[in-house]
């Protein structure tokens, strides 16, 4: 039974995360060379948007879990 109720927390804190922020960005690839003593770096950089109803989603089923995750 418990973990009905942390999974369900872990969605609605999912959720407000989702709607708080919005987007998340991440590094995708990394390219390192060394020429001549010099050191390059190149970091492809992804940034993904997360819809507004994806959020309201999670915030909903965390909470509907909740509720009537207890009963039988």
């Amino acid at each position: 039974m418990w973990i009905k109720q942390a999974i369900a927390v872990a969605l609605i804190v999912a959720g407000v995360l989702a709607l708080a922020y919005g987007k998340f960005s991440y590094t995708k690839e990394s390219h390192e060379a060394n020429i001549a003593g010099v050191e390059f770096s190149l970091k492809e950089k992804e940034t993904h948007k997360i819809p507004v109803w994806a959020g309201a989603g999670a915030i909903a089923a965390g909470t509907l879990l909740l509720l009537l995750g207890g009963r039988k």
